[in-house]
């Protein structure tokens, strides 16, 4: 079997990550991919295609007859088009799960950088504000704790849940709003405006679909108490950026953490910049283990394929 694989390196850096697992399945193409034309030519003759975040069409899998699966080296399966994929007898598969540890970590970071300020109190330190202190302790920029803040969870999948259950043990308060409610769930389920209205922190971990498309606008913005932080470690997509930097520029809402843009690499993103606004490069999911684990799980999915299995089936 041919599998060309169109974006590995999005998926390591110097070489850290093994593609072993893949090899083993049969002979695999990497490619490097400026557009469609590049995609089509480079997948002729494969069965296979595993990608990340290159954008899988109509044309090109029209144009790919011989393709019969696409692997998404991700959760999240936006960036393929799904109905031509059903047209077209394309099996698409995701990966579930394999995140959600390195994902909840930076939230709860995210949460912990706001409120213990370790990042504000290293830079005082190194300033030389602590050294000119008569007192053993220097706390001059207010600490909080999270004990007691109610912590919202926009969609409640492997990570939410991840999040609530480091977020309880600190004693926040946690409600969540879920398109499906899970059996016995030990938190308090809300509606969407109830969930924006009642969070000290609202954290999103959604997928992006046409559904949650901007669900973070000037409408739900405006719900939201003024001391209140958002997250978004999820899809960049759910955001209106231009809702959310208005809010932040006129201070009606207190603080965001993003790791998520609409456009990526960001291109004059108003966001970057803001004192209030903090942004990391889609690094949430960028752990060695996960990437890893990562890889191992969608060569088993393709695996499953060849041996007429359904595993991790979006289509």
């Amino acid at each position: 079997m041919d599998i060309a694989v169109l974006d590995r390196q999005t998926l390591e850096w110097e070489g850290d990550a093994d593609f072993s697992p893949l090899e083993k399945l049969g002979n695999v193409r990497y490619c490097r991919i400026e557009s469609e034309e590049d995609i089509i030519s480079s997948c002729r003759g494969c069965t296979a295609i595993l990608c990340n975040k290159i954008l899988i069409t109509k044309k090109v899998l029209s144009a790919l007859p011989e393709v019969r699966y696409v692997g998404i080296f991700a959760t999240g399966y936006n960036n393929v088009d799904l109905d031509a994929a059903r047209e077209l007898n394309v099996r698409v598969t995701n990966v579930p799960g394999y995140s959600g540890a390195a994902v909840a970590q930076l939230t709860m970071a995210f949460i912990l950088h706001f409120f213990s300020k370790v990042g504000v109190y290293d830079a005082a330190v190194r300033r030389g504000e602590w050294a000119a202190q008569k007192n053993f302790s220097y706390f001059p920029y207010p600490i909080e704790e999270v004990q007691g803040k109610t912590l919202g969870i926009f969609g409640f999948g492997d990570i939410g849940k991840r999040v609530a259950k480091a977020a309880s043990a600190l004693g926040m308060k946690v409600i969540v709003h879920t398109r499906t409610v899970p059996e016995n769930c030990p938190y308090e389920i809300v509606g969407k405006s109830e969930l924006f209205s009642r969070s000290d922190v609202l954290t999103l971990h959604a997928p992006l679909t046409r559904e949650t498309q901007n669900a973070v606008n000037a409408k739900t913005l405006a719900l939201m108490k003024k001391h209140a932080v958002l997250i978004n470690t999820a899809r960049g997509g759910l955001v209106d950026e231009e809702a959310l930097f208005e809010a932040l520029k006129s201070k009606k809402l207190r603080a965001a953490a993003l790791d998520v843009l609409q456009k990526e690499p960001p291109e004059n993103c108003p966001l970057i910049g803001l004192e209030n606004c903090v942004v990391t490069p889609h690094v949430a999911w960028a752990a060695a283990q996960t990437r890893n684990r990562l890889v191992i799980a969608a060569a088993d999915n393709l695996r499953a394929f060849i041996e007429g299995k359904e595993q991790n089936k979006i289509v």
